[in-house]
C-alpha cells in the first residue's frame, strides 16, 4: 500500500471498498495541507471513526486481505476461541451489522480442522429457530475460511454472570426455557449441540437467550491431535459418554452440560473447578462428585433445584431423556414462580396477608429416632416438615430460605442458659419474625427471652405429647397469621 501519499492511500482504500469516496474526500479535507502521508490520513480516519483501530492496525501491517470477506468489512474482534475468532462486521451493500467467524490462521492448512469448521457452518445454516443464532453463508477467500451469521447485541452468558454474580431462579428458568427450546428444535432435525457452555449462549436485545456454535462433535482422533488448544469442551462430552456407557452424540449429554450452566447461573460458581488440564477433563470423578444444588443453595426453590440436580445426574438414564421432557418441568416451575411473584406483589400492594398453601415446619432435633417420629407425625397432619439436626445449619437455612414455623427440641446441660446456647437461633427467628416453639426440660428455670421477642419465641415444657405439641404449634401459627383458624388435619 502507498503510505507515502495520503491521496494514494485513500484511493486504495476506496478501491478495496473499505471506505466510500465521500469518506475519503472528507478525510482528505480534514487532513489539509501538503506533503501529508498515508499514516497521517490513517490518524484522521481513526479520530473521525471512519476506520476502527483493528482496521488501522491491519492496514499498517499490510494485512488487508482479512478486512473484506464475503462482501463484509470487518470492524473489530468481538470474541476469540481456540479455533476461531468472531468479528463484528458490516455488509458493504446494505450496511447491515453481522458477525463473521474466522478460522485461526494456524489451522488453515489442516484439512480435518477446516472440514470441522465448514461442517459447523453448514449445520448452522439448516437451523432456523428464534433461540438459535442463524448462519447465512460460508466461504473461503484469500486463504481465509469464514462464515457469516447474525450479530447478537446483548453479549454472552459468561460475561452476564460475571457482572451479575448470581441470577435469580425465575430469570434462570426463563433463560433455561429458551436454551431447551433451541436444543429441542435441533434434536428434531437430528442434531445435538456438543459444545454447550456459557460463552455459547448469547442474549438478543429483547432479552431472549440464543445458542451458537452447533456442530462441534469431533472424532476422538481429532481431539487427541488438537491437544490443549483444541475443543476442550468436546473432551468433556467424550469423557462423560465413555465413562457412563452412553452412546456418542447422546442428546442427554447436552442436557448434562445445560445443567452445569444453570448451576453456575444460580450459585455464581461452577459445579466443578475450572481446569485446562486434559487429564482432569478425562476423570469421571470430576463430573460425578458434583454437590447437589439443593445442598449447595438451600434457598433455591425446590422445583428449580430438583430440575438442576436431575440434569446433573451422572447416570444418563436418571437424567431428563430429552429437551421436550425437560421443558415440561421448566414450564411448570415457571408457572409456580410466576404465581409466587404475583402473590407477593399482591401482598405488597394490598397489605393483606396471604396464607401459604402448605405450612413449612422446621424441626430442630439431633436424635435420629425422634427425627423420624416428628417427620412422620407432622407430615400426616398437614405440615411440610424439614428436619435439621444441627442448630448452626438451621440458622443458615433460616437466613437463606426461612420456614413458616420453627420447632426446636432444646438440649441444655446443667447450668446452661437458653439465651446463651441458642443466641444465634433466637436472633435469626426474631429478625425473620418466624414463630418458634422451643421445648425445654425445665420451663420454670431462668430462661430469659430478649425483650420484645416474646410474641415470636414461645417456651413449652419437654416432654410433651405430639398431639399437644401440634396444638401449641397451631396456636402460635394462628397468632402469626400463618395457619388458618382451622387446624391442619
Amino acid at each position: 500500500m502507498d503510505f507515502s501519499s495520503s491521496k494514494g492511500l485513500a484511493k486504495e482504500l476506496v478501491v478495496m471498498r473499505l471506505i466510500t469516496k465521500d469518506q475519503a474526500n472528507a478525510s482528505l479535507r480534514k487532513l489539509g495541507g501538503k506533503n501529508k502521508t498515508g499514516s497521517d490520513l490513517l490518524d484522521v480516519m481513526l479520530e473521525t471513526s471512519v476506520l476502527t483501530p483493528f482496521q488501522v492496525e491491519s492496514i499498517k501491517r499490510l494485512d488487508t486481505d482479512v478486512l473484506i470477506l464475503g462482501g463484509c468489512k470487518l470492524l473489530y474482534p468481538n470474541a476469540a476461541g481456540s479455533f476461531a475468532r468472531v468479528f463484528r462486521a458490516e455488509e458493504i451493500e446494505t450496511g447491515k451489522v453481522v458477525a463473521v467467524k474466522l478460522l485461526r490462521h494456524r489451522w488453515v492448512n489442516d484439512p480435518e480442522t477446516v472440514d470441522l469448521f465448514r461442517r459447523e457452518a453448514e449445520l448452522g445454516m439448516k437451523l432456523k429457530h428464534p433461540n438459535i443464532v442463524p448462519i447465512h453463508s460460508v466461504g473461503s477467500e484469500n486463504g481465509y475460511h469464514f462464515f457469516i451469521m447474525d450479530f447478537v447485541q446483548g453479549g454472552n452468558l459468561k460475561d452476564f454472570v460475571q457482572i451479575r454474580k448470581q441470577i435469580e431462579p425465575a430469570e434462570t428458568v426463563k433463560y433455561a426455557i429458551d436454551m431447551a427450546r433451541g436444543l429441542e428444535y435441533a434434536l428434531k432435525l437430528g442434531f445435538t449441540h456438543r459444545d454447550l457452555k456459557m460463552t455459547n449462549v448469547v442474549f438478543s436485545v429483547d432479552g431472549s437467550a440464543k445458542l451458537i456454535d452447533f456442530g462441534l462433535a469431533t472424532d476422538d482422533e481429532l481431539l487427541e491431535k488438537v491437544g490443549d488448544g483444541g475443543v476442550q469442551h468436546a473432551l468433556e462430552y467424550s469423557t462423560l459418554e465413555k465413562k457412563t456407557g452412553a452412546p456418542r452424540n447422546d442428546p442427554r449429554s447436552d442436557l448434562f452440560f445445560l445443567g452445569t450452566i444453570l448451576y453456575e447461573m444460580l450459585l455464581g460458581e461452577p459445579p466443578y473447578p475450572r481446569t485446562r488440564s486434559r487429564e482432569e477433563r478425562k476423570q469421571i470423578t470430576r463430573y460425578r462428585n458434583i454437590r447437589a444444588l439443593s445442598d449447595a443453595m438451600p434457598g433455591c426453590p425446590r422445583q428449580v433445584s430438583f430440575i438442576i440436580d436431575r440434569l446433573l445426574h451422572i447416570n444418563p438414564d436418571e437424567r431428563y431423556q430429552s429437551p421436550t421432557e425437560l421443558l415440561t418441568d421448566l414450564m411448570e416451575a415457571k408457572a409456580k414462580l410466576d404465581m409466587t411473584a404475583a402473590a407477593q406483589q399482591k401482598d405488597e400492594e394490598s397489605g393483606e396477608l396471604e396464607l401459604p398453601e402448605e405450612v413449612i415446619l422446621m424441626c430442630i432435633e439431633r436424635r435420629p429416632r425422634e427425627q423420624d417420629v416428628l417427620r412422620d407425625y407432622f407430615n400426616r397432619h398437614g405440615f411440610r416438615v424439614l428436619v435439621i439436626s444441627d442448630v448452626e445449619r438451621a440458622v443458615r437455612r433460616i437466613n437463606t430460605d426461612p420456614p413458616h414455623i420453627v420447632l426446636c427440641m432444646t438440649t441444655l446441660r446443667n447450668g446452661e442458659n437458653l439465651q446463651d446456647v441458642y443466641e444465634d437461633l433466637i436472633a435469626a427467628v426474631s429478625i425473620k419474625r418466624i414463630p418458634t416453639l422451643m421445648m425445654v426440660a425445665d420451663v420454670d428455670a431462668d430462661h430469659k427471652i430478649p425483650a420484645g421477642r416474646e410474641t415470636i419465641i414461645h417456651l413449652r415444657p419437654q416432654p410433651m405429647a405430639l398431639r399437644d405439641m401440634r396444638k401449641e404449634l397451631t396456636i402460635v401459627g394462628q397468632q402469626a397469621g400463618i395457619i388458618p383458624k382451622e387446624v391442619p388435619k
